[in-house]
């Protein structure tokens, strides 16, 4: 027996029922804040649920998506929510990058309305030369939101409609746009508070970029389950500090390059850290030590964790390594409430013991790449997402990190695809090829190198450097440039350049 349309109306549920629901029993309760700005959970929604009304009546409608450009603040909350009472679809954008590529995931979405901090404004000005209907948020978003009627939304949701958009980077150079419904954010908050025990007397730290799923996805989570949020423009080791005393935090992590910053600050704690749910990222970015030194310093378990924009906090997110211990393997747990394979290129399971790209299936999945229907079969080919990531199952089950299917550099917190920076420096006719590579990095634990062909000794690889400054971020740019050869190339019998050798050999170079 199949349930009749009502009784299947009575199992939905969305985003901004769940945190209405948030407002109506904790009104009172501090939802939202970021230095002297204090929002309760009744002032959120209402600001909200008027935002909500002046976005229709600014044209901004149901599937339609609204760009937000702005560094770390509570109108990333607002915009969320107010959007999900509409059913319009926020793509965050990252002020990281070079106007060409914000032009290009712009574009890609083709919003009716853009938000955009003052702070990022020339750059984006500059990128799309008044192709869109832009707010400034300095000067003319408060007029905005006042501008909104109070009035409840009755706009009907479904829950497999989008709500946010995050830009992943492609294997083609090109970001793509990840669709992430309000049943996936709904299971995303769900698997967060079963994997690590989150409630609602908890509050999550927001300084990483909330133009990333880290910020955004929990930002959303903490708001349905009834928890505050503290927001800050980046990393504050003083406040972090003073949160760990006197608050429980549900979540937190470092990445490479602030490691050594914050355990010097944590270093100056008086107190014992009061309550830390979850705290940990991809072990295998961090040496050692430095897992042992920061679980120390924390008194809180590292959760060796494998997940992804496309995933949420599954795939391979259950493992530990106990305080104060030295890991000498990096073996990761998969999640509960979700099914894991690893699959050979014919989609048969390997072995265990044999390398296979990991699948997964379950609730907290994306819906697939905006505009971009080849990319979204190519995901759920089968009916399985496709990570595109290597591992290997032990013996006891856990899975062994191996690479990516597609190469792919993390540095710093950011995914750097080779691909982009190749097809950038193909550019110059002076270079006959190139092939980027990823290099241990004290800071940033990886950073991206390139090796190169050139056909004239006139061409330095501090001008190849600067030629990827001006097209692209800086944190994609080499950080070092090696000429060869044409002899050089390693190549597999199609003549596929060995990428994996010639990461070998750019590391014995020192």
């Amino acid at each position: 027996m199949r349930p009749t349309q009502q009784a299947r109306a009575a199992t939905l549920l969305t985003v901004p029922q769940l945190f209405e629901k948030q407002a109506r029993i904790r009104g009172d309760k501090i939802a939202c804040t970021m230095g002297d700005t204090r929002m309760s959970y009744q002032e959120l929604n209402t600001r909200a649920t008027r935002l909500a009304n002046a976005l229709l009546a600014q044209g901004v409608h149901y599937g339609d998506r609204i760009a937000l450009l702005s560094e770390n603040a509570p109108v990333f909350a607002e915009v969320l929510l107010a959007a999900s009472k509409i059913g319009a679809i926020v793509a965050t954008q990252n002020w990281r990058l070079s106007g060409a590529e914000l032009t290009h995931c712009l574009d890609l979405v083709d919003p009716a309305l853009c938000l955009v901090s003052s702070q990022f404004r020339s750059n984006y000005d500059d990128a799309t030369q008044g192709r869109f209907k832009t707010i400034d948020l300095d000067t003319d978003y408060a007029a905005l939101v006042q501008s909104g009627a109070a009035t409840p939304l009755t706009t009907p949701i479904d829950p497999e409609d989008g709500l946010l958009i995050v830009y992943t980077s492609g294997t083609t150079g090109l970001p793509k746009a990840a669709l992430i419904s309000h049943r996936a954010l709904i299971a995303r908050a769900q698997q967060y508070c079963t994997e690590f025990g989150i409630d609602p007397d908890d509050l999550f730290y927001a300084y990483s970029p909330m133009f990333h799923i880290a910020s955004a996805d929990l930002v959303l989570a903490t708001l349905m389950i009834g928890g505050s949020v503290v927001i800050s423009g980046g990393l504050d080791p003083a406040l972090l500090r003073e949160l760990l005393a006197t608050r429980k935090l549900s979540n937190l992590i470092f990445f490479p390059g602030m490691v050594d910053q914050v355990l010097s600050e944590l270093a100056k704690m008086d107190r014992p850290v009061r309550g830390l749910k979850k705290f940990g990222a991809l072990a295998d970015l961090f040496p050692p030590h430095q897992i042992a030194a920061m679980t120390q310093a924390v008194n809180t378990p590292f959760c060796n964790t494998f997940a992804s924009t496309e995933t949420g906090m599954m795939p391979a997110c259950g493992g530990r390594i106990p305080i104060g211990e030295e890991p000498d393997s990096f073996a990761k747990t998969e999640s509960n409430f979700c099914l894991v394979r690893l699959v050979d290129d014919a989609g048969g399971d390997v072995a265990d013991g044999e390398t296979g790209e990991l699948i997964c299936r379950g609730p907290t999945l994306f819906s697939g790449y905006w505009r971009n229907e080849a990319a979204t079969e190519e995901a759920f080919a089968g009916g399985w997402y496709h990570t595109g990531d290597l591992f290997r199952r032990n013996p006891d089950g856990t899975l062994d990190y191996v690479d990516r299917k597609k190469y792919l550099v993390k540095s710093g917190g950011e995914n750097i695809y080779p691909a982009e920076i190749e097809r950038v420096v193909m550019q110059r006719p002076e270079i006959d090829e190139a092939l980027v590579v990823r290099r241990a990095d004290a800071t940033w634990g990886e950073v991206p190198v390139l090796v190169a062909t050139r056909n004239t000794e006139t061409l330095t690889g501090e001008a190849l450097q600067n030629h990827c400054r001006e097209t692209m971020a800086r944190y994609k740019c080499p950080k070092a440039v090696f000429f060869v050869p044409a002899a050089f190339w390693p190549r597999n019998n199609t003549g596929k350049i060995l990428r994996r050798e010639v990461e070998e050999w750019v590391k014995a170079q020192g």
